[in-house]
Formats: C-alpha cells, structure tokens, sequence
C-alpha cells in the first residue's frame, strides 16, 4: 500500500495563495482564528512527513528563520512544520539543508515522490509548493487536495494563483467544515478530467 499525499494549500476566495505589495493583509490574510490554528496544529501533528518544493522551503526559512529558538513566529504551529521530517524535492539547492530536519531529494519530482509513497510508512502532506504539487497532481500522485480558503478578495493585491496553468480536474467533495465562523476547509479526492 502506498502512502497517502495530501496538497494542502491556503488561498482567498478568489484563489491567491498570496498577495504583492502594497498588500498589508499579514499571515493569514489576518483572519486566522483560535479554532482554525487548533485544527491547523492537529493535522501537522499527525506523523507524517513533509514535501516542499524549493521556493517555499526557501521563502519558509527566510520567513520562519533557522530554527524554532531563532524564529520570530515559533507558534505551536510553526515550531510543529519546522521539525517534522521534511523532503525537500529541489535541483537548485544543497545540503544541508538550513532546518536540521529537513533532507534534500534532487532529481524528477514525480520519480521522487512516487518512490516516497511506496517506501514511507506515514502520509505525506505538502504545503503551497504550486508548482510541484500541480505536476505531481498531473502526474496522479495527489490522493487529497486540502484546499483552506480565506474570507477576502485579492483582486488588487492577489499573486500566486494556485491552479494557473494547472491541467482540468473532477474533484469528489471528502470532507467540509467552517471554521471560526467564516474559514472554509475543504478536502478534495482530484482525479484529472478526460
């Protein structure tokens, strides 16, 4: 049996993963709320593993800084993502890696996590990574898509579109649920479109 690969990703309603200057929205869009960060800190401290594409391995460490004593925003969430067991799938960067948990995989993506999910016993989620996820998604690998949407609108100050350039999907509903009255968790089982 291979291991279940889960893309989790955060996005507005108009889905931007992020926003660009002048956009002053902070973490989260600022919408973040006690019953989203526990739910957040329950799904990450399940064992599993997790894969991050180069870019937001990069973008983590210069956001999240070297390791939980040095971090400016070592929140049980954050401290849990920056010591868990992470794959980080990159040809660009080499070891080691900055966060001491975190092991680097060079080559094609999908033969990588095609390996990692016959050899892992323990799922794998990977958080934003667009452009790995959307080839792995293409390649048939992602099991769930997580997608968490935030109460805002980006037309302006919106970057990163999660799906732009993705291939078309059918998407079977697993699971839903609303958190702190107005944070959108929805679970996908994605299965590309003929």
């Amino acid at each position: 049996m291979t291991a279940l690969y889960t893309f989790d990703i955060f996005c507005t309603l108009d889905g931007f993963g992020s926003y660009d200057e002048p956009g002053d929205w902070g973490g989260y869009w600022g919408k973040q709320g006690p019953e989203f960060l526990d739910r957040r800190l329950a799904a990450l401290s399940e064992d599993q593993r997790l894969v991050l594409g180069a870019n937001t391995y990069r973008q983590f460490v210069e956001i999240l800084g070297p390791s939980p004593a040095d971090s400016a925003y070592a929140d049980p969430v954050n401290t849990r993502m920056m010591t868990m067991p992470i794959t980080v799938v990159s040809s660009t960067l080499s070891a080691p890696l900055t966060w001491s948990n975190a092991t680097l995989e060079s080559g094609d993506a999908v033969e990588i996590v095609t390996r990692l999910k016959q050899e892992s016993d323990v799922p794998l989620r990977s958080h934003g990574s667009l452009s790995l996820n959307r080839a792995l998604m293409s390649a048939g690998l992602v099991d769930r898509l997580q997608v968490t949407i935030f109460p805002v609108l980006t037309g302006r100050t919106g970057a990163d579109p999660i799906f732009h350039g993705a291939a078309d999907y059918d998407l079977e509903l697993i699971d839903s649920r609303t958190l702190d009255h107005n944070i959108q968790e929805l679970i996908y089982h994605p299965t590309l479109h003929p």
